[in-house]
């Protein structure tokens, strides 16, 4: 009876954890550029002092999904999605790089390039900063020109260029922040990477599968509590054999 109450206490605790994911996964359904959470689950042997006859559920995020989402024209000029395969690089709040597949820009303040989010713009040197522009563009290969202020509409100058990098899936990772991180060293620029502006990338969450996963781990939950109510009747029903006997 041990046996089947501890996996069916797993399994319903782990449950919840794969419900997390894919709640996540869903309520950024409308966040440009998210990429999805993949969600397993398997059985763990119980190691200890005796010999592994128990096993446990286990459930855990194994990789994220990389496969591009759709490009939303929006008509803004700091608006930038990568075309095909290729990553923006931004830096982390921890100071470490990153990596995003668009971004809302913004010039703030102190004429620094961020993120919606804040995070600041790598370039050939590390974050850009934008001079006062009157015109700003952003090119394919992620030059950034602007029109200075009072200069002629014919005056253009190259401010710096967006970092663009384009390792192996395999070699990047979602961390804890949110972003996506190089296992190693942090990527080289990679030149044949294009953007265009004036598009985000939409996230690449199917909603009706998620919602899907969601009902049939609510389902397996339901499954595993009464498999634990289950063996706790029969447990009762032993023990009063027992007394009888």
């Amino acid at each position: 009876m041990d046996k089947m109450l501890y996996v069916a206490m797993t399994g319903a605790s782990q449950n919840t954890l794969a419900q997390r994911a894919h709640a996540n996964n869903l309520a950024n359904i409308s966040t440009s550029g998210f990429r999805r959470d993949y969600e397993q689950a398997r059985s763990m042997q119980v190691f200890g002092e005796t010999f592994p006859a128990r096993v446990y559920a286990m459930s855990e995020r194994p990789a994220t999904d990389f496969t591009p989402g759709a490009l939303q024209e929006t008509g803004r000029d700091l608006d930038v999605a990568v075309e095909g395969n290729g990553w923006i690089a931004v830096q982390a709040p921890d100071g470490s790089e990153a990596y995003v597949r668009t971004g809302s820009l913004q010039i703030d303040a102190l004429g620094m390039l961020r993120t919606g989010d804040g995070l600041p713009v790598l370039g050939n040197g590390g974050p850009i900063a934008v001079p006062p522009d009157e015109k700003i563009e952003i090119g394919q290969d992620g030059t950034i020109s602007i029109r200075a202020l009072g200069e002629a509409p014919n005056v253009v100058a190259e401010v710096d260029r967006i970092k663009l990098v384009n390792p192996d899936p395999k070699e990047m990772e979602k961390r804890t922040d949110g972003l996506i991180h190089h296992k190693g060293q942090p990527a080289e620029a990679d030149a044949a990477v294009r953007v265009t502006s004036g598009f985000l990338e939409a996230s690449n969450v199917n909603a009706v599968a998620e919602m899907t996963s969601i009902l049939s781990l609510s389902r397996q939950f339901e499954l595993q509590v009464k498999m634990m109510r289950t063996a706790e009747d029969d447990a009762a029903s032993v023990a009063r054999v027992l007394q009888i006997s």
